[in-house]
């Protein structure tokens, strides 16, 4: 039986590679990204996509989208099937390589932004009109941040929201006079500052 031969250490061998000081393949590899970082970005884009299809039609329409990346998207919005879903999201995030990915991080930014700026203005309604019912400390402070406020109007509503909370049995309570509050509240703290 022959004898193999021990290779040879401290040799390497590339074949066809360029190779640095330190005896490294010296590829192009910082030049091109690795099939993983590509497949990163592949999902990465799709997710943005996805999110984008989120979108309200309105916000969406606002967007400078290109044609086939608005087809793409409003197939996505139609498809039912979640296998179909799932294709179509793989072909809109190919699309989203040509599309301006800065601008749509914005709009998606600026659409949660909103809805999040939406939903502190409720809770800070809620809040106010809470505390307008359980103390009488709450109206001059309402007052003293919100003047231009008809104050006659919102006692009135005070009083009623205090007279239907303090009923005990409450299949008798009407909720009526909270939401009249609440909704008398609600645009005031749109338009004026809040403390």
């Amino acid at each position: 039986m022959p004898r193999r031969a021990a290779p040879h250490r401290g040799l390497d061998v590339h074949y066809g590679a360029a190779v640095d000081d330190e005896g490294r393949a010296a590829d192009d590899a910082g030049a091109r990204p690795s099939k993983t970082r590509l497949k990163q970005q592949s999902h990465s884009l799709q997710t943005l996509g996805a999110a984008v299809a989120e979108l309200s039609a309105e916000r969406l329409a606002a967007i400078d989208l290109p044609e086939a990346l608005r087809d793409a998207i409003e197939q996505f919005r139609r498809t039912r099937s979640h296998e179909g879903r799932r294709r179509q999201m793989q072909y809109v995030g190919k699309l989203m390589r040509g599309a301006d990915e800065a601008a749509l991080r914005e709009a998606v930014a600026e659409a949660t932004l909103g809805s999040a700026r939406q939903t502190l203005a409720l809770h800070e309604a809620e809040r106010w009109r809470a505390e307008l019912i359980a103390s009488d400390d709450a109206l001059p402070r309402w007052l003293q941040a919100h003047p231009d406020t008809d104050t006659q109007q919102l006692r009135s509503l005070v009083r009623a929201a205090r007279r239907d909370a303090a009923n005990l049995e409450p299949e008798a309570r009407q909720p009526r006079s909270h939401r009249e509050l609440f909704q008398f509240i609600r645009p005031l703290l749109n338009t004026g500052a809040t403390p």
